[in-house]
């Protein structure tokens, strides 16, 4: 079973400030993924600048296997010292694990980290560490398919205090809400967007301190290949279809050309629905053998208005779609379920648009930028043009 790892966070800025003071830094290196979240002291500008450099400066150190005594020395003595408070500081919390959920994470004064398993929230176990007068935690991770490690600022343990609620609502009662709402499939971003959105809701929307949640999960993998508009060269169909549907995984094809061509190559016919859960997009179709068949420019525009939100760190609108229009369906496929997304675009000129504003690079740059925005959300994404 092939595993791999997908994160995703979200922060919400300290009202009327620009800037957040909580920092959020994450790289690949060979099948090691290193997050990081730094909460800067105090907040704006100066604790902007804190947390970015912590950050950095952890992921990188980390991501190459130096220790945490080097790592927290090195950032002692790069921090710019506050002249009101005298010191330099940001919290940190480290994440070091492999595709198989092996790892390691450090945490420094940030609030515990949230193990969910099986939709359920446990502890870690952690061991103490002194390093330079400093008590960091040190956790060995050893995780399996579906687990999520969810990290956090305090912001999320200070949400509403004063407001809402007279202390905060502490770990014991975030975990709480974790267990009645995280749902079975629901992505390492989705988790984080519910997270960070209930604080925002015990803030009044008005966050009194940085807020920022987020979430590294394990998985499996999840291919699916999609197919965008028929190939130029008509004599090549069966060979250009016949590559599309030998991958593994899910097979979704958009376009009204692209439908037909796959559905007399499966000597089947495409069904069309005449349900319309959306005024704006055109109603989907049904090809036995096809995972989804939905109308292509159209639903391709919507798609990539649903990417814009998705990937924005600070929109804190769900993550899991429901709706049951084409770009609704494809975002949840796509968005929350997919872990490689392989295109294949067919360029040839669609006789139905003639007349229309709808051309051919019109088609590419919404693929593109879509491809984009997919990358952004850590997907392995390949386009292959026909």
């Amino acid at each position: 079973m092939a595993l791999c790892l997908e994160s995703g966070y979200t922060s919400l800025n300290k009202h009327n400030e620009e800037l957040c003071g909580d920092r959020v830094e994450s790289t690949v290196s060979g099948d090691y993924t290193t997050l990081v979240l730094a909460d800067g002291l105090g907040s704006g500008v100066k604790a902007n600048i804190l947390s970015t450099l912590t950050s950095k400066i952890l992921c990188t150190m980390v991501s190459n296997d130096i220790s945490i005594e080097e790592c927290v020395e090195t950032i002692l003595q790069s921090l710019p010292v506050c002249k009101v408070r005298g010191v330099a500081y940001s919290t940190f919390s480290v994440i070091h694990m492999n595709g198989q959920g092996k790892g390691v994470m450090f945490e420094f004064d940030n609030p515990q980290a949230i193990l969910i398993r099986d939709c359920k929230c446990r502890d870690f176990e952690r061991e103490e560490l002194n390093v330079l007068g400093k008590t960091v935690y040190k956790t060995a991770l050893d995780l399996k398919a579906g687990d999520i490690v969810v990290v956090m600022s305090d912001g999320v343990i200070h949400a509403g205090i004063g407001m809402t609620l007279n202390l905060g609502w502490q770990r014991p009662e975030v975990m709480e809400y974790l267990d009645g709402n995280v749902k079975p499939g629901m992505s390492a971003r989705a988790v984080a967007c519910l997270l960070a959105g209930v604080c925002n809701d015990l803030y009044l929307g008005s966050p009194g301190d940085d807020t920022t949640v987020a979430a590294v999960k394990v998985r499996e993998r999840l291919p699916v290949s999609l197919m965008i508009g028929p190939p130029v060269d008509k004599e090549k169909d069966d060979f250009y279809i016949g590559r599309f549907l030998a991958g593994a995984g899910k097979k979704v094809v958009c376009g009204g050309t692209s439908s037909q061509i796959v559905a007399r190559y499966l000597k089947t016919t495409v069904r069309a629905s005449f349900d319309f859960p959306d005024k704006d997009v055109p109603p989907i179709g049904f090809i036995d053998g096809i995972d989804l068949t939905t109308e292509g420019v159209l639903t391709m525009r919507r798609l990539l208005e649903l990417s814009e939100k998705y990937v924005s760190p600070g929109d804190l609108t769900p993550k899991t779609f429901t709706k049951k229009d084409g770009a609704s369906l494809l975002a949840q496929l796509l968005f929350e379920e997919a872990t490689d997304v392989h295109f294949f675009v067919g360029q040839s000129i669609n006789a139905a648009h003639t007349g229309l504003p709808i051309d051919i690079t019109m088609k590419l740059k919404l693929v593109e930028s879509l491809a984009a925005n997919l990358k952004k959300m850590g997907k392995n994404v390949v386009i292959d043009y026909d």
